[in-house]
């Protein structure tokens, strides 16, 4: 989440005002995150009891071709009893608006909050909801190929230049280029695939304790190797944020909450640590190219590309592949 493109008090309340809520009482701009501008929204509410909302506008990333598919698959899997937030539809029914040639919708707030040090008893219900989500999907109709696979890692790396990888760190574009060739001889094909939320940071994750009551921004959902998703949610959850430390307990509880609702194959067992070394070079070279070329007025973050990077040398350390058969 972030905020790219500025919007006034009056454009805001007549946006609003084309959703039966309530009229706008306040708008607030959300710096995280590098994708889409965010801004949380409270209005009146329908009975004047006051509400609150997400409102997004899809920047950079976010095609309008696919809104029918992400927007659908937040009302699907809210409909099949997981925690997500709900697509506000407007008055005519749609799901989505235009406001200056960009797509605009409204969603469902959810309460709880992201965790900065998750505990294995959290690493825990996170896999188990993250299981479920993909129980919930396999009669969801849609399918949308992965835009952030290996061929743009490929892409993205090569856009940012030696000298640019250089410039984040001396020894970044060797690691990249011995890494992204073991990926593209030792990346498998023939493990069970499945819509995947492809992003489940604990920033994307709000919770209450130890329980889940919300999973967000699904905008780089996808149709690819479910148990890439379980790899992604790994990296994302059990290390430090700079990635010097790596925590086992949250990663044994991670896994072992998933595989309470959905065991792995030995297959995908045995793949977790390729999908894992991909998870953190996709990563990797998002934040490269989001370093390298973030405009200098977004009210955004930047976040390090070395923080990926020390996963991914954990990762690609034979003596570290162990976590995932423990």
């Amino acid at each position: 989440m972030a905020v790219y493109t500025q919007l006034g008090a009056e454009v805001l309340a007549r946006l609003i005002n084309t959703f039966d809520v309530g009229d706008l009482v306040s708008a607030k701009g959300i710096a995280e995150g590098v994708s889409n501008s965010n801004w949380l929204i409270d209005t009146t509410g329908r009975d004047g009891a006051g509400a609150r909302f997400i409102l997004t506008m899809y920047e950079q990333r976010t095609e309008v071709a696919d809104l029918p598919f992400f927007l659908g698959l937040l009302d699907h899997l809210a409909d099949h009893g997981c925690p997500v937030p709900r697509t506000i539809h407007d008055r005519d029914g749609a799901a989505y608006r235009l406001l200056d040639g960009k797509a605009v919708a409204l969603i469902e707030f959810l309460p709880g909050v992201s965790v900065s040090a998750p505990t294995p008893a959290q690493a825990h219900a996170v896999g188990h909801t993250l299981a479920q989500l993909h129980l919930a999907v396999r009669d969801y109709p849609a399918q949308r190929a992965n835009g952030l696979a290996l061929t743009q890692w490929r892409e993205l790396l090569g856009d940012c230049g030696a000298q640019g990888l250089e410039d984040i760190h001396p020894e970044l574009g060797g690691l990249v280029a011995r890494e992204l060739a073991v990926l593209g001889q030792a990346w498998p094909n023939d493990l069970p695939r499945s819509i995947i939320h492809a992003d489940l940071f604990p920033d994307n994750v709000l919770m209450l304790g130890d329980t889940v009551t919300g999973l967000i921004d699904f905008y780089f959902a996808c149709t690819d190797i479910t148990a890439y998703d379980v790899a992604v949610t790994h990296a994302a959850w059990c290390f430090s944020n700079d990635g010097r430390r790596f925590d086992a307990k949250v990663s044994a509880a991670l896994l072992a909450g998933y595989e309470a609702v959905r065991p792995l194959s030995p297959a995908e067992r045995t793949a977790l640590p390729v999908l894992a070394r991909g998870a953190a070079m996709r990563f990797l070279a998002t934040r490269a190219y989001d370093w390298i070329n973030t405009p200098a007025d977004a009210l955004v973050t930047r976040k390090d590309p070395m923080a990926f990077a020390r996963r991914l040398e954990f990762y690609a350390n034979p003596a570290n592949a162990g976590i995932f058969t423990a």
